[in-house]
């Protein structure tokens, strides 16, 4: 199932507050970026972050799903429906995740 547009318009309000939020259309499905870094996506209306330590700490009983088959599993955001929560943890997720891959000469 696709994720809706409705569901990442949300989701992107939510991060409002945060500068330098994007995101790319990937197979019905949206890669989120923050400050250029892809810090996870959105898949099947729900809202998955990379699995690394900062994301762990700040959501510790965060469960762990697919975002879809064949995938590395990545953690699920609860509480979407808090803003603070939302900003704090992108905040704390930012400075460990790894810088973009140059992009490749054509």
């Amino acid at each position: 199932m696709a994720s809706s547009k409705e569901y990442l318009e949300f989701i992107l309000g939510q991060l409002s507050d945060l500068d330098d939020i994007t995101y790319r259309a990937m197979m019905g499905e949206y890669i989120i970026y923050y400050r250029g870094k892809i810090i996870g996506g959105i898949y099947d209306d729900r809202l998955l972050v990379k699995p690394i330590k900062a994301a762990i700490d700040y959501m510790p009983t965060a469960t762990c799903e697919l975002p879809y088959e064949g995938a590395k599993e990545m953690l699920l955001v609860d509480e979407v429906d808090n803003r603070e929560f939302l900003t704090g943890l992108f905040n704390a997720m930012y400075e460990k995740l790894p810088a973009p891959k140059p992009k490749k000469m054509k």
